[in-house]
């Protein structure tokens, strides 16, 4: 009996994978990126901590097709309905994929489990964490504005720095390593600040999850010792909370607030120095360093590097152990997670929505106050009117030759300009003693019905958001094989995404328990040498196919 009937009936835990011999399928070179997903860790634990119903479609499978849909670049679920099912089918040992329905149903049952895709995504996080890298213990946060357009939920603004506006959206903050790989990210349905949410969610998770941290002796015998450190923005200039993290021996990076307001330091105090970056180049930088005190009486250890332009720019740290060089690059490498942000809105189509429809927040969630929000807008009116006034009064000087006349109508005007300022000053006055009397923040039950916030269902976001750090990882990966390969080292990794898109043959040999992979040949010589050695790497990792005892073997079908 088929194996759908089966399903349909209740008789069938799942569905056995079976390869066929098939030629020229398309967007076949995502089965290039299986390796890399199952070594970052795709479908580490997944049996353990999901529970899967009877059906056709194993689990396994789905984590695949979401993955290798995100590699080959399809933009949401629903474009999944102009893809050819069969095609893909082949891909995965079936006969097609899940169409959008079905997918939807899938994730839905996934990420409906409560907890389960939080403690899957933090199992990889602290996986992810836990790797060898060249630059270890530092994490970088920092906020992306996700946009909503819909109408269902009523979403707090935020402003959205690429479109210099004010729009309703949702606040993710990310962690992530120095070279832009993602560890996890927090949503603020609230768009609470980033040191609330450091504060009150990252460091805690931090101090949890990050590997290799100092014992508590190790911590009292160093006084200069960290555990680990934080790189981020302006937005988390406080001196108070930097003195707060360091009390818990947690250091970080981050750029002086208003340095250009401050006094330059003498040019003789820079020295060149040569500052390794993240992508391994070596550059050459002015610096210098000195310590400074902040405003609560906190030393901390102040990096300046003088630019080309003669600029001075300003870098705080807690971090006493590493030179000024390692400063200096950790925080410039903060535009690696810039980047990653970017690429990931253009190729993994990061903000769009994945489950429509919204949800209350709890009544106690505290929000910005809109009586306070409109003092303060009135406030900054009303301090615009009056400093424009005050230009006025200054400006206006009494001419040494004029006429009885119109001196007259000078004093006039004159003393109506200060009776005007003398008014807005008292109006100020006023509105400084409401904004004393009225707080920042109120319960959300406080406001209106039609002025309370709701937020968008996240469960299904974070999952596939997760799927998508995946497959980022794994295709970073392939870009670090790729650039052993390539004399442009800038090319490998719109190099691998062609190779992604590229078509395959697969040739499935159940007796020898083989699956082979051919990958055509691509544009050029030298691009068609670094497939050939990325094939024999895929090859030597030997891979077996998830639920199924074939090795996967890959080959270059060009010339020899």
């Amino acid at each position: 009996m088929n194996e759908r009937v089966l399903a349909s009936l209740g008789r069938l835990s799942e569905a056995a994978l079976r390869f066929e011999r098939c030629d020229d399928v398309p967007q076949g070179g995502v089965l290039c990126a299986l390796p890399a997903l199952l070594v970052v860790g795709l479908l580490r634990e997944v049996r353990t901590v999901f529970t899967w119903p009877k059906g056709y479609y194993p689990l396994e499978t789905v984590f695949l097709s979401l993955s290798f849909l995100a590699l080959a670049r399809v933009s949401s679920l629903e474009a999944l309905r102009y893809e050819p099912p069969g095609e893909w089918g082949k891909l995965l040992g079936l006969d097609r994929i899940p169409e959008v329905k079905t997918m939807r149903e899938k994730v839905e049952v996934l990420s409906s489990q409560p907890g389960k895709v939080a403690d899957w995504s933090r199992l990889l996080a602290k996986e992810w964490m836990g790797e060898p890298s060249a630059e270890p213990g530092f994490y970088y946060i920092d906020g992306h504005v996700r946009v909503y357009h819909g109408t269902e939920a009523h979403r707090p603004k935020a402003y959205v720095a690429r479109e210099q506006l004010c729009l309703r959206a949702t606040l993710d903050y990310w962690v992530n390593a120095m070279d832009g790989r993602p560890f996890f990210l927090v949503t603020q349905e609230l768009n609470q600040r980033l040191i609330e949410t450091l504060r009150e969610q990252i460091v805690p998770r931090l101090k949890s999850d990050v590997p290799h941290q100092p014992t508590s002796e190790q911590l009292a015998a160093q006084p200069r010792l960290h555990r680990f450190i934080m790189v981020f923005d302006r937005e988390g200039y406080s001196p108070e909370f930097f003195a707060e993290l360091w009390r818990e021996r947690i250091a970080v990076i981050t750029y002086a607030k208003r340095c250009k307001r401050t006094e330059n330091w003498p040019v003789e105090e820079f020295i060149a120095c040569d500052v390794g970056l993240v992508n391994g180049q070596s550059v050459s930088m002015r610096l210098a360093e000195r310590g400074v005190r902040l405003s609560n009486k906190f030393w901390i250890r102040e990096v300046r590097h003088l630019d080309e332009k003669g600029e001075q720019v300003g870098i705080l740290s807690t971090d006493w152990l590493d030179s000024l060089e390692v400063v200096a690059a950790a925080m410039y490498a903060r535009w690696c997670q810039e980047n990653f942000f970017r690429y990931m809105r253009e190729h993994y189509s990061l903000d769009r929505l994945v489950q429509y429809g919204a949800q209350e927040l709890p009544d106690t969630a505290e929000v910005v106050n809109p009586a306070r929000r409109t003092l303060e807008n009135e406030i900054r009116r009303t301090r615009t009117t009056l400093s424009r006034q005050r230009a006025l009064l200054a400006a206006g000087r009494f001419p040494r030759e004029i006429s009885p006349e119109k001196a007259a109508t000078f004093e006039q005007k004159q003393g109506q300009l200060l009776e005007a300022i003398e008014g807005l000053c008292a109006q100020m006055d006023q509105l400084k003693a409401r904004r004393e009397q009225t707080p920042w923040h109120v319960p959300l039950k406080s406001l209106p019905a039609d002025q309370r916030f709701t937020r968008l269902r996240t469960e299904a976001k974070h999952f596939v958001d997760t799927i998508k750090m995946v497959a980022y990882r794994a295709e970073s990966a392939l870009v670090g094989l790729a650039r052993e390969n390539l004399s442009r080292s800038e090319d490998a990794r719109s190099w691998i995404q062609q190779v992604l898109r590229n078509s395959v043959n697969l040739l499935p040999n159940p007796a020898q328990q083989v699956l082979t992979v051919q990958l055509h040949p691509m544009s050029s010589a030298v691009h068609n040498e670094a497939l050939r050695n990325l094939c024999q790497h895929l090859t030597e990792t030997e891979t077996l196919f998830p639920g199924t005892n074939l090795r996967l073997v890959y080959e270059f079908l060009g010339p020899a």
